[in-house]
């Protein structure tokens, strides 16, 4: 709807043939995002497993290395080449996300790897909109309705197959207008999260989004403690998650000052 009435674009300068406007994108274009589709529903497969795979601070602390393969992956994608610079904030946020969870080191070989599994996942999954964005001519927007338009009807599927959709559909407060609200609002959420992390990864990169995602931990660590309270003193975590903030900051510097 907002792209029929002119209120956003799939490219800087649309024109579509009348044949595509049911899907509002070339059938071409849309055969080429495939593996932005293939990578996404990857990665949220990897990652939810990932989440029961490990405790908490070690889930935290492994992520953080996506950074790494972020770097990568992007190398071995669009030929993304960093310098040194670059490379010591990297080090440094790594680093210090082992210094914070050096007390949770309990190995499990198969938590670990799923984990793993899901930092590769992510890491190819940003670096192919990275080069979905600089060669399908399509915007964040653009990208976001040919990867929607893929994983709706699959995702569908999944849902139906693994029982969720029952279970939803015998939700006793499904009607409820309360629990309507609650939901809308946070499909209205997860539309801006996806977008800005689109927007940020076309238009800066890849391993940018990445450190992103880490530096936000400064803002959710910080309303932890206050919200709630009763986190118990640890400087080996302290340490740790002030040298991952200031790898991060060191990378955002460096990203400004055009190094």
């Amino acid at each position: 709807m907002m792209r029929r009435w002119k209120i956003i674009s799939f490219t800087a300068g649309e024109s579509w043939a009348t044949s595509d406007l049911a899907l509002l994108v070339p059938v071409e274009t849309l055969l080429h995002t495939l593996p932005l589709s293939l990578t996404y529903l990857l990665y949220m497969l990897a990652s939810m497993e990932a989440v029961r795979g490990v405790n908490v601070p070690m889930y935290t602390t492994l992520r953080r290395t996506t950074v790494v393969f972020t770097m990568i992956m992007e190398y071995l994608l669009i030929g993304q080449k960093y310098g040194f610079s670059i490379i010591v904030s990297v080090a440094l946020i790594v680093f210090g996300a082992f210094i914070a969870g050096a007390r949770d080191l309990s190995f499990d070989t198969y938590g670990y790897a799923v984990v793993l599994v899901a930092n590769l996942t992510t890491a190819i999954y940003l670096a192919t909109i990275s080069r979905l964005g600089k060669t399908s001519g399509l915007n964040s927007f653009g990208l976001m309705w040919c990867n929607g338009l893929v994983c709706g009807p699959v995702l569908l599927a999944w849902t139906f197959i693994s029982g969720d959709l029952k279970l939803t559909i015998n939700f006793p407060y499904l009607l409820s207008p309360g629990f309507q609200a609650v939901m809308l609002l946070s499909c209205v959420m997860a539309f801006f999260l996806n977008y800005s992390i689109f927007l940020n990864t076309t238009l800066n990169s890849a391993v940018t989004q990445t450190i992103c995602g880490n530096l936000k931990d400064f803002v959710t660590v910080g309303l932890g403690w206050v919200l709630f309270g009763g986190l118990p003193f640890d400087l080996l975590n302290i340490i740790g998650q002030g040298l991952g903030f200031m790898g991060s900051g060191l990378y955002a510097y460096c990203k400004i000052r055009g190094k």
